[in-house]
């Protein structure tokens, strides 16, 4: 069984930057692609960006050019780096894994971006 555990978010003014980590509770090699979903109030859950185990990289295109997903295999963490944060980008963020005979979730972190 692999835990996610999902840290870096908080409030922050529009135009700032925040970091949100996604550690794995242990190595997995079942686990290929991992991603980051947002949910904001009253919307469906969106997928945001996802990464590969070889690295290839997707973006909504609401947050092409703003967010970078990255991942460290040494330290089974995946990162979204966000930039020039927008108020619509408020939501509880989760990281996900996908893994050969069943997907993984994280709790959830709550990003909120002040106007």
């Amino acid at each position: 069984q692999v835990q996610l555990v999902e840290s870096g978010g908080g409030l922050v003014q529009a135009g700032g930057s925040l970091r949100l980590s996604c550690a794995a509770s242990r190595s997995s090699s079942s686990i290929n692609a991992m991603g980051w979903y947002r949910q904001a109030p009253g919307k469906q859950r969106e997928l945001v960006a996802t990464i590969t185990s070889g690295g290839s990289t997707n973006y909504a295109d609401s947050v092409k050019g703003r967010f970078t997903i990255s991942r460290d295999n040494t330290k089974n963490t995946v990162y979204l780096q966000m930039n020039s944060l927008k108020p619509e980008d408020t939501a509880v963020y989760y990281c996900k894994g996908w893994g050969i005979s069943r997907d993984y979730w994280g709790q959830g972190t709550q990003v909120t971006v002040s106007s």
